[in-house]
């Protein structure tokens, strides 16, 4: 019987180390030198694991999410003892979806049989680009050679596995692009995730950018990009379940879905965010984003988190709406009011049906349009409203 959005429950695990940092990353990831202590540091997440169980008895765990930073320069010891943690302290469904994010580097990739060993399911591969420029413009340390055989052995050695593409990229043509996507989708087997490039305050292209350094497309330019990569990934038998993600039927992220179906969720490791059901109040959670300080943390209290706070039921119907409404099969009204305690306006629904932006399902469920996915914040605030 598939569970219901409520009955949703996952663990993320963030690994906040990167071999560089990346010009358009904003993600909390950190570049670290020397000698490490990877055995007292997986004793933290051990530790941390042990303390958000007690606050989520009784769980029975459908995901984890290994992210970052760069998961695959953990060793497969380290990923196993994490793991065998989470087992310790919740069930564990036997189907359970276990994600890794992995760089694909030679020297990452030679670890994807020990992942595979220590219960990874599923790989989700960095390769940003099949192009090596800009490979090169992205701070990438892989080259397409690399990237390409990366994505074969992942098929080869994972049940299932996915990999992400940039694109709307500084220089690059709809022609590019385009031939770019179909060489990838020739390669996908189930699941891939297209990101528009978006400047990020905090980041080096951020500050290329300010200085005019750094041309990005158009606005009417970023829309064909989208609407291209909707038409060809259609075509292609992998049509976007989600703004951003396209998959096989029965290939999606169980773990993303889970985020976007407004489930709850652990957040363990340094940054990490959480959403947890705790005596039927929805808190939301944060960590101490610094590795060593969140280390310490833990260390001396138990936990690393710097944020426990109780959202309103106002905050969760807008968080409702903002990741349910990226979802292909839409949101439930009724669930939203439930949610919120109130209706969603209906004159602000019959307004954005009538500039074509959200449709109503044979089910009763709400969705953004191909039309109005390109605004979609704009629709998520009218609604809001």
């Amino acid at each position: 019987m598939q569970l219901s959005a409520n009955d949703l429950f996952g663990i993320y695990v963030h690994w906040p180390f990167c071999a560089s940092k990346c010009p358009y990353c904003d993600f909390n990831s950190h570049v670290h030198r020397g000698p490490f202590d990877e055995q007292g540091y997986v004793a933290a997440y051990e530790r941390e694991i042990a303390y958000q169980a007690a606050l989520t008895p009784g769980r029975v765990v459908q995901s984890i999410f290994f992210g970052g930073g760069t998961p695959s320069l953990m060793s497969p010891w380290a990923v196993e003892a994490i793991i065998k943690a989470i087992g310790k302290h919740w069930h564990v469904e036997s189907r359970a979806e276990i994600t890794l994010e992995a760089n694909p580097t030679s020297v990452e990739v030679d670890r994807f049989r020990g992942f595979r060993a220590a219960g990874i399911n599923r790989v989700s591969l960095g390769v940003q680009s099949l192009r090596e420029k800009p490979l090169a413009d992205l701070g990438r340390r892989h080259s397409v050679e690399e990237a390409v055989a990366a994505v074969r052995i992942a098929q080869s050695v994972f049940e299932r596995s996915s990999f992400d593409l940039i694109y709307a990229r500084p220089h690059q043509t709809l022609e590019d692009w385009e031939d770019e996507l179909k060489e990838a989708l020739w390669m996908a087997k189930g699941h891939i995730s297209l990101y528009q490039l978006t400047i990020e305050q905090g980041t080096r292209y951020f500050d290329l950018h300010q200085a005019g350094k750094l041309i990005m497309p158009d606005e009417d330019l970023s829309a064909d990009f989208y609407e291209l990569t909707q038409e060809l990934t259609a075509a292609a038998g992998m049509p976007a379940y989600e703004i951003s993600n396209h998959a096989r039927p029965g290939q999606e992220s169980q773990h993303n879905l889970l985020y976007w179906r407004y489930g709850e969720y652990v957040g363990i490791g340094p940054g990490a965010h959480g959403r947890l059901l705790i005596n039927n109040q929805r808190h939301t959670t944060a960590t101490e984003k610094l590795p060593f300080d969140w280390q310490k943390k833990v260390i001396n209290a138990g936990h690393g988190m710097v944020v426990d706070d109780v959202l309103t039921w106002e905050e969760q119907g807008d968080e409702f709406l903002l990741m349910g409404l990226r979802l292909r099969e839409g949101i439930s009204p009724q669930r939203f009011q439930s949610i919120s305690g109130r209706k969603i306006n209906q004159r602000q629904i019959d307004d954005l049906k009538g500039y074509g932006f959200v449709e109503t399902l044979p089910n009763g469920n709400l969705r953004v349009t191909d039309r109005g996915w390109p605004v979609l914040d704009a629709v998520v605030a009218d609604l809001a409203a």
